[in-house]
């Protein structure tokens, strides 16, 4: 919501999610500010919570529900923990695993987002008769005249997070508050801003990469979740190249860690370019081979109004990647997806999200791509 809409005009009951980190601190003080009955909640998301951090990784830890308490208590604010363990390891852990083991490349924050932090979360708390659930996420929802709502990008482009986003639909959208969206400001602000406050999560380290893989070893987690299971690496004509673990530990456009003997006849960098799990093959080629110019999404969810007829967008494929521009259109439920000029790496499981200018018109999974013909 944005300060001038008119449903942030009257104070709202509002439950914000509070991580332990100094975004989520900085945004449910914001809220309080404004005039909202803020309540902080912390989700234990890991029946064995010590297991999901190390250092600055991760975000569901004891230490992180211990610092997120201590900036409730400095804000003046009521907090508990919730118990969203089992759910959480349901929706988006096992989730990550099924999709790798499929071939797949997974997002586990979109999923977090769509599955936890806007479904099971909000879903009690508006059973328990809150109007609104606030995170520390840098986007925007935007009220329009009509009373129809808007997820649009961030005003500071450089941390926009609409990405992780793009699953939530307008129901969702009228109970979400992004208290850092409509502000540019640096990181180094946001931490000023909390020091200010007294909070001090300040100079607390952003968590990164996956929070449930503590060390960041996301192969040797799948391992250990999946076994070892040797195969063949090839080329493009079929010829063996090499030998892997487990398909599963790959991903399209991956160069490093393939471990090839055999170098290429032309001496270049081989790439992943498809996965098989079904024969338990990688196969490999040159980094002209990843270039994709079309791709169909299943699992389509608009942020609003199903767009109907074709349409011309940009569409990112990454949280952190650069948008494209596409023309799109849904097609016996599923999202066929032409880009106007080829784009490289694209892989089966991830997100492709649609924008017409900041606005966020929907989100869909990757299912398939069509291989651009290259230049002989």
């Amino acid at each position: 919501m944005t300060d001038d809409t008119p449903q942030t005009r009257r104070p709202l009951r509002v439950l914000a999610a509070m991580s332990g980190g100094v975004d989520s601190a900085v945004a449910a003080a914001r809220a309080a500010e404004a005039g909202h009955d803020v309540t902080g909640v912390h989700l234990a998301l890991s029946a064995n919570p010590q297991s999901f951090r190390t250092g600055a990784r991760g975000c569901c830890t004891i230490e992180d529900s211990r610092d997120a308490r201590r900036a409730a208590d400095v804000i003046g604010i009521p907090f508990y923990v919730w118990d969203l363990a089992e759910r959480f390891r349901e929706d988006v852990v096992e989730d990550f695993v099924a999709e790798y083991e499929a071939g797949r490349t997974p997002n586990p924050c979109l999923r977090c987002n769509e599955k936890i932090k806007f479904a099971a979360l909000l879903d009690k708390a508006l059973a328990l008769g809150f109007d609104a659930v606030c995170t520390g996420h840098y986007a925007q929802v935007i009220l329009r005249e009509d009373g129809t709502r808007e997820l649009h990008r961030a005003s500071d482009m450089a941390k926009d997070q609409s990405y992780v986003l793009g699953v939530l639909d307008e129901r969702q959208l009228a109970h979400a508050m992004f208290p850092l969206g409509d502000t540019v400001t640096t990181k180094e602000e946001i931490r000023a801003e909390a020091e200010r406050r007294g909070l001090a999560v300040a100079k607390k380290p952003d968590s990164h990469d996956i929070c449930f893989i503590a060390d960041g070893d996301t192969q040797g987690f799948l391992s250990k979740r999946l076994g070892r299971a040797e195969g063949d690496i090839v080329d493009e004509s079929g010829t063996k190249v090499g030998t892997h673990e487990g398909a599963f530990g790959f991903t399209i456009g991956q160069r490093k860690g393939l471990r090839i003997g055999t170098p290429a006849a032309d001496g270049k960098p081989r790439y992943v370019l498809d996965i098989s799990p079904v024969t338990n093959t990688v196969t490999v080629g040159p980094a002209a081979a990843l270039d994709v110019d079309a791709l169909t999404a299943v699992k389509p969810r608009w942020c609003g109004t199903a767009p109907s007829g074709p349409g011309t967008y940009t569409a990112q494929l990454r949280a952190h990647g650069e948008e494209t521009e596409v023309s799109a259109e849904l097609v016996d439920g599923a999202l066929e997806v032409t880009f106007t000029t080829p784009v490289r790496g694209v892989a089966p499981g991830q997100a492709v999200v649609l924008y017409q200018g900041t606005r966020v018109v929907g989100s869909a999974t990757i299912a398939s791509t069509r291989r651009a013909v290259a230049a002989v």
